[in-house]
């Protein structure tokens, strides 16, 4: 399945497979996304799976929040992999 991206307001669901091949259409949604809203929550309860590039671009788009001193937050339980990687960068 590709890459479904959904939205109200400042609520955006994922559906699909995030991976390399649908990892551009992720970021061009998300592309100057905090310009535009003050908060974002995205859903990834409709993740069928994400790989290494998936969760990379979860976590540029965590980082430019953080940066721009945004609110992000990912909802759902769509994936191990990218649970684990917010686990250890922050007991880092």
């Amino acid at each position: 399945m590709s890459l479904i991206i959904s939205h109200y307001n400042n609520f955006f669901n994922v559906k699909g497979t995030l991976d390399k091949k649908s990892v551009i259409e992720f970021q061009n949604q998300f592309e100057n996304v905090f310009e535009k809203l003050q908060s974002v929550t995205i859903s990834i309860e409709e993740l069928d799976s994400i790989d290494k590039f998936g969760v990379m671009a979860l976590a540029k788009l965590h980082n430019e929040s953080l940066l721009k001193k945004k609110q992000l937050s990912i909802v759902g339980f769509g994936c191990k992999d990218l649970y684990d990687h917010f686990k250890t960068n922050d007991a880092a």
